[in-house]
């Protein structure tokens, strides 16, 4: 597995059963889904982060400080 996800290659899928590729199908499915909820679960931790963000670049250019330069 390779970041949460199954990793099966070229010659795993040609020698694999139609219900090992079923299965497998699947499973990415529902990981990918899982992945996605808890993604969409995050709404209040970005507004909150691109507000804080926000506030921390208005300061900057504000008081006339370049970032990166």
């Amino acid at each position: 597995m390779a970041n949460g996800f199954m990793v099966i290659t070229e010659k795993d899928w040609e020698g694999a059963t139609p219900e090992q590729r079923s299965w497998w199908t699947f499973n990415t499915l529902q990981q990918v889904h899982t992945r996605l909820t808890r993604l969409e679960g995050r709404r209040w931790y970005d507004k909150v982060s691109s507000f804080a963000g926000g506030i921390f670049g208005g300061a900057l250019a504000t008081l006339g400080i370049r970032w990166g330069s």
